[in-house]
């Protein structure tokens, strides 16, 4: 019997980009390009919370990083929901996949938290905390991500 996630797979714009011998391959490298961007400014804004870089000014650089940190978020959900909608049947069930998302989960939970605390303080414990984590559930993100595959 079909599901909705089967039904999803086939539909045309998702069954013409399974079948395009170029076009899957360009969508995951644009959902790289976005993960890049995304962990690339929040690792350069939570090692500045804990330390690193202190000539730069933090509320500058987070201000200024912003903007890629949230292109990088929307090209890596976009591409990784039309990744997803390729195989949804076989990825709900995936193990990894799953971590992946809770994961994302945690992140999204973590910066919500950090930004609805007030302005970044790279003195506040709290802070710094939340700096190494955004750090660890990032790597494990990236992880499980590139796991996918192998589950």
């Amino acid at each position: 019997m079909k599901t909705p996630l089967d039904a999803l797979a086939q539909w045309g714009p998702i069954a013409w980009l399974k079948a395009n011998a170029f076009a899957y391959p360009a969508l995951e490298v644009a959902h790289i390009v976005g993960i890049a961007l995304v962990f690339g400014t929040l690792w350069v804004v939570d090692l500045r919370l804990l330390g690193a870089m202190k000539r730069l000014p933090l509320p500058d650089l987070a201000r200024s990083l912003l903007p890629w940190t949230l292109l990088g978020f929307a090209l890596a959900a976009l591409t990784g929901l039309t990744m997803f909608a390729t195989r949804a049947s076989d990825l709900i069930g995936n193990t990894a996949f799953i971590v992946k998302m809770l994961l994302l989960f945690a992140a999204a939970t973590n910066a919500g938290i950090l930004h609805s605390r007030g302005a970044l303080d790279e003195h506040n414990s709290v802070t710094r905390v939340q700096a190494l984590i955004s750090l660890a559930i990032w790597l494990c993100v990236i992880g499980f991500g590139r796991w996918i595959a192998y589950v």
